[in-house]
C-alpha cells in the first residue's frame, strides 16, 4: 500500500488541528470518553481474539490484557486530559529589545507525532487523547499482538471525531505489518517526531534505523536501596508494592540492594514478596539471611546476568552492599535511568541518593510504582523518556509541544 499517502494527510491534517477551538478539543475527548465505556463489552471482546494469539506466561500479556477496571481507568484518564488547561499559545517568557522588539517564546504543537508500540492498546486511546489535547496529529503504529484491539479502539475514536466533524486523519492507525514501521521511520519531512514504547529490542531498533527523530522511552531496570537506617515496615510495604503491583509495567522494581548492616531485617522485609510468590535471585551474603525464611522453590542463587536484567514478570534480584556509594555505584553500572529509589532515615543519604542517581524519576521512601503521567497529574502520558533532549520522565501535554519565537516590531530594521 501507498504509506506515503496516509502521512500526506497527517501533514495536511496538521492545519486542521490548528483551527480547532479549545471548547471542541475538549467535547471530542468527553464523547470518546462516553462512548469508550458504552463499549466496553466489543473491547472486551476484541482484546480477548488477541489474548487468544499471546501464551499467557509471556511478560506482555498483562500489558495487552484489558479489563472493565482497566477500560474504565483509561476513559478517566481521557476526561481528565479533557480538564486539564491546553498549553498550547502559552508564553514561555517576553522582553523587550533596546531597539524596541518585542520577543517572545509562545508554546506550540510539534506537529506530526508517530508512535511504535507492542501489546499496549491503552497507548492507542492515551496517546490520541494527548495529541488531541496539544494540537498534534498522531499516527499510531501497534503490533500485530493487539491488532483486534487497536482496529476496534482507533473506529471508536472516530465515531468521535465524526460526530463534531473532525478529519478522521487527525488520528490513524498503520497495519500491523512491519512494512509499516519502515514507512514510518523514514517519513522525514512528513512526520516531525517518532516515540517507540516497548521492550529494549523494539527501543533500539527504532533508535537505531530511524530517519525521524527520536524520542526515546526506555525500558525501566529499577532498583530500591535500603540503607542502614532504612525503616522496616515501610521498606516491607514500599518493596512489595514496588515489584508486585503490576509486573509488567517500567516502573515495576528489579533489584533491591540491600546494606550489609541489615541483612538480619531481609527476611521481614522479603515476607510480602513470599507471599506474593516472587522468585528471588540473591546473592551469597542475601541467600544465606533468606535460606530458612524464605520459600525454597521460589529462592535461588544469582548470577552475573540477574543484576542489570528488567524481569517483567514476577521475579527480582538481590544484592548486598557495603554502603550508599556501592550502592550508588551498581546503580550507575545497571540503572536505564528510568526510576531509582532509596529507604533511609539518614537525610544526609537521602540528599546524596537525590543528587548523585541519574534516572528520571528518583524517590525516597515511595515505591516506584508512582512513575507514570496520570499519577504526576499529568492526565496520562504518551510514554516516560530516559533520555534528556527535549523531555525527561513521563511525558503529558506540556511535553508534547514545542515553541517559537513571535517578534513584534514597528518598522525596526537591522544595521
Amino acid at each position: 500500500m501507498d504509506y506515503k499517502e496516509y502521512f500526506e494527510q497527517a501533514r495536511s491534517a496538521t492545519r486542521v488541528m490548528i483551527r480547532l477551538e479549545p471548547a471542541q478539543v475538549n467535547a471530542v475527548l468527553k464523547e470518546l470518553a462516553s462512548t469508550l465505556m458504552q463499549e466496553t463489552d466489543a473491547v472486551l471482546a476484541a482484546n480477548k481474539k488477541d489474548l487468544n494469539k499471546m501464551d499467557a506466561a509471556d511478560p506482555k500479556y498483562d500489558r495487552l490484557l484489558l479489563t472493565a477496571s482497566r477500560i474504565q481507568d483509561i476513559a478517566n484518564d481521557i476526561l481528565k486530559v479533557a480538564a486539564l488547561p491546553t498549553p498550547l499559545g502559552n508564553v514561555i517568557d517576553e522582553k523587550t529589545l533596546p531597539n524596541g522588539l518585542e520577543v517572545s517564546r509562545v508554546r506550540v504543537p510539534l506537529g506530526v507525532v508517530g508512535i511504535i508500540y507492542e501489546a499496549r492498546p491503552n497507548v492507542t486511546m492515551d496517546v490520541f487523547a494527548l495529541c488531541f489535547k496539544t494540537g498534534n496529529v498522531c499516527i499510531l503504529k501497534g503490533g500485530s499482538d493487539a491488532a483486534f484491539s487497536n482496529m476496534l479502539l482507533i473506529g471508536i475514536i472516530h465515531r468521535a471525531l465524526h460526530k463534531y466533524r473532525i478529519d478522521t486523519a487527525v488520528a490513524q492507525l498503520l497495519p500491523a505489518e512491519r512494512e509499516a514501521t519502515a514507512a514510518l521511520m523514514n517519513a522525514t519531512g512528513l512526520v516531525d517526531v517518532l516515540i517507540p514504547r516497548g521492550s529494549q529490542q523494539l527501543i533500539d531498533y527504532v533508535r537505531q534505523n530511524s530517519r525521524v527523530p527520536v524520542i526515546e522511552t526506555g525500558a525501566g531496570i529499577v532498583h530500591t536501596y535500603f540503607d542502614e537506617t532504612g525503616d522496616v515496615e515501610k521498606g516491607k510495604q514500599i518493596i512489595c508494592n514496588a515489584k508486585t503491583r503490576r509486573v509488567s509495567v517500567c516502573n515495576a522494581l528489579d533489584c533491591l540492594l540491600i546494606d550489609s548492616s541489615r541483612l538480619q531485617a531481609l527476611p521481614e522485609l522479603a515476607l510480602p514478596l513470599a507471599e506474593k510468590q516472587v522468585e528471588i535471585y540473591a546473592d551469597a551474603a542475601s541467600y544465606a539471611n533468606l535460606e530458612g525464611h524464605y520459600p525454597p522453590a521460589l529462592l535461588h542463587h544469582a548470577q552475573k546476568e540477574h543484576y542489570g536484567t528488567e524481569f517483567l514478570s514476577l521475579r527480582m534480584a538481590i544484592k548486598t552492599v557495603q554502603g550508599i556509594n556501592e550502592a550508588l555505584d551498581h546503580i550507575a553500572a545497571h540503572s536505564s535511568k528510568h526510576s531509582e529509589a532509596i529507604i533511609s532515615e539518614n537525610t544526609t543519604h537521602q540528599r546524596l541518593f537525590l543528587n548523585q542517581v541519574d534516572a528520571a524519576a528518583v524517590y525516597v521512601n515511595a515505591s516506584t510504582a508512582f512513575t507514570d503521567g496520570a499519577q504526576f497529574g499529568l492526565g496520562a502520558e504518551i510514554g516516560i523518556s530516559t533520555q534528556k533532549l527535549h523531555a525527561r520522565g513521563p511525558m503529558g501535554l506540556e511535553e508534547l509541544t514545542s515553541y517559537k519565537w513571535i517578534i513584534k516590531g514597528n518598522g525596526q530594521i537591522r544595521d
